[in-house]
């Protein structure tokens, strides 16, 4: 069973998001996220490890078709990205702003590989799991 970091997932899309005219720089958002996470007096992870794993998670959500190069007209650097229909609708589910966002991630946690597209797909689809 697969699982991911969510909240590093979700720093990744809100990144994403905010993406236009820069680079994106996983290692550097990871870094943030560790940052963040320690002067909130909550554990983290080994850095090098966070800085990893951030790098191997825009690999996957690229690849899975949940991020996609962002076009010139919209504030291409070349490597940058956009949120496509699967990646916002991610985000909706596991974006700690939202009231009740422990549940969806829970239904995301149980399934074999959440982030497969197939599962992610039939996942997101049932009404409940928001």
């Amino acid at each position: 069973m697969t699982t991911y970091n969510w909240d590093l997932i979700e720093r990744l899309l809100h990144e994403v998001q905010n993406s236009a005219g820069h680079s994106f720089a996983p290692r550097a958002y990871a870094e943030d996220h560790a940052a963040e996470k320690a002067s909130a007096g909550e554990p983290i992870d080994n850095l090098d490890h966070l800085k990893t794993l951030a790098c191997d998670y825009e690999k996957l959500l690229l690849e899975r078709g949940y991020i996609e190069p962002r076009p010139d007209h919209e504030g291409s650097t070349g490597n940058n990205f956009i949120l496509t229909p699967r990646g916002s609708s991610l985000l909706s589910l596991i974006d700690s702003s939202i009231p009740g966002n422990d549940h969806p991630r829970q239904v995301l946690d149980e399934q074999e590989d959440a982030l497969d597209e197939v599962t992610f797909d039939e996942v997101a689809s049932k009404a409940q799991i928001a």
